[in-house]
């Protein structure tokens, strides 16, 4: 009996590679060009690779390159990486009703893993989630990032002192190419963007810039979320 449910997890977790290989592949352009501008910003390729390894967010990591570029204190970046990761909770507790029965420690393994890409591919897999599945998808994922970091590491050490000093100006111009499509698509994003660009200016007249950054992230959501009109967004 324990040989056959050994085997069927074996079955699942192969099938979870090949299902997380294309989110590897998605993941291969985003990871190389967090290990440039992780490069350009002034990190080890210690610090970087640890990063990847241990975070393991790709939008919280961006985020903490700007963070850490203005000089933003340590509290600040992990209180403003716990709020940008809250959504976690949720993708979790969806994931935890569909997943078969295992051990804590277990499912606190593969939660680790739990990106946005890897709860994508799990939550559409009909039927009861196998532990092993969501491993296989999960270490597809993860080596995908922290490998190809490493690669865009080692890319932006050989680029000229210029070029990787360019690269910390970049990482503003990722993020505004990041929201333009949202901002064509909804009204609301760009109210929140514009509100928390006011107050963060504001605040950080008052404030350490990681503290204005963050004040301003919150009290922006709750204006937009709370204060306007719960209308269509176009």
């Amino acid at each position: 009996m324990a040989s056959t449910v050994l085997t069927h997890q074996k079955t699942e977790f192969s099938r979870g590679l090949l299902a997380g290989s294309s989110i590897a592949i998605g993941y291969l352009p985003a990871a190389i060009t967090f290990g440039l501008l992780a490069k350009g910003t002034g990190l080890t390729f210690i610090e970087a690779m640890a990063m990847s390894m241990f975070v393991f967010a790709g939008a919280a990591q961006y985020m903490a390159l700007n963070l850490l570029a203005i000089g933003t204190g340590a509290f600040e970046i992990i209180f403003t990486t716990f709020i940008v990761n809250i959504r976690h909770l949720l993708m979790s507790a969806s994931v935890n009703e569909r997943v078969e029965d295992a051990h804590p420690v277990i499912k606190a393994c593969y939660s680790f893993g739990l990106t946005d890409e890897v709860f994508a591919v799990t939550s559409t897999q009909e039927g009861r989630v196998k532990t092993g599945f969501i491993f296989g998808v999960a270490i597809m994922a993860y080596f995908s990032w922290v490998l190809n970091t490493g690669v865009g590491y080692v890319v932006g050490s050989a680029l000229p002192d210029s070029l990787q000093q360019g690269m910390a100006i970049a990482l503003y111009a990722m993020f505004i190419a990041l929201l333009m499509p949202s901002l064509k698509k909804q009204r609301k994003v760009v109210i929140l963007a514009s509100s928390a660009a006011v107050l963060n200016s504001l605040f950080s007249i008052m404030l350490p810039s990681g503290w204005s950054i963050i004040l301003a992230t919150l009290f922006a959501s709750l204006a937009v979320e709370y204060i306007l009109p719960q209308k269509g967004d176009s």
